[in-house]
């Protein structure tokens, strides 16, 4: 049900018996080797993969996002968070004018998380409207699958090298990289930032075994399917 596939008709008869939704928000960074749509491609799949029979639509991801500290790095597009979370207002008011009343937001960005706290009193103004926001990373399950690979998981280490953000022709190194302290660079200009890190890696492996990619995702899967299963009165 993604909804690249669908038209407005078909999207209105789907609202005549139910009203749930997946909005994907993602970003346009660097990921060292990976993609420089790494998150955009991890939160767009994620989502289409937990919707899959449950007939619930998925609506194109949010491919731009917050993260002001890799700026200098060509390619990383960053938006300040008050634009962003105006931005996510206007979505979702759009959404529940047209009916929508549950709404799964899954997020593939770390810089995007403070918009959550943010959109708080947009959410009380509108009490009919149930939205769950989902850092689907760093889900309890999929992070406790993470941690049993490897202690060091980090941005663009092993944890994001699935077969989908892998580039063509690319290779990554097989050696661990140390790992960097992200508190004690994150405050840096981007220059600097960019200085630090070097090819952009926090740190650890490059990529693990396949195995591990398989269960890591499959968990991930699972867990943001569980959360379209909610009645309207829940809580938030």
């Amino acid at each position: 049900m993604r909804v690249t596939d669908m038209n407005w008709m078909q999207l209105q008869a789907y609202l005549e018996s139910d009203d749930r939704c997946v909005l994907p928000l993602g970003c346009t960074e660097q990921h060292a080797y990976l993609s420089l749509a790494t998150d955009t491609i991890l939160a767009t799949k994620v989502a289409a993969d937990a919707a899959e029979g449950l007939g619930v639509p998925v609506f194109p991801c949010l491919t731009y996002g917050v993260t002001p500290q890799f700026t200098a790095y060509p390619g990383s597009l960053s938006v300040d968070l008050p634009t962003y979370v105006k931005v996510l207002e206007g979505l979702l008011d759009s959404l529940r004018a047209q009916g929508f009343r549950r709404v799964l937001i899954v997020n593939g960005h770390g810089g995007n998380t403070p918009a959550r706290d943010l959109l708080a009193p947009f959410l009380a103004a509108r009490p009919e409207f149930s939205l769950r926001w989902h850092d689907w990373w760093n889900a309890p399950r999929t992070m406790a699958a993470v941690r049993s690979v490897h202690p060091v998981a980090t941005h663009a280490s092993w944890m994001e090298n699935f077969p989908w953000t892998r580039l063509h022709g690319v290779d990554v190194p097989e050696t661990d990289k140390p790992p960097v302290d992200w508190g004690a660079v994150r405050d840096l200009p981007p220059l600097e930032v960019k200085a630090a890190l070097g090819d952009g890696s926090f740190g650890g492996p490059y990529q693990a075994e396949g195995r591990h990619m398989a269960r890591i995702w499959a968990t991930a899967v699972g867990e943001t399917r569980d959360l379209l299963a909610w009645d309207v009165s829940a809580a938030r």
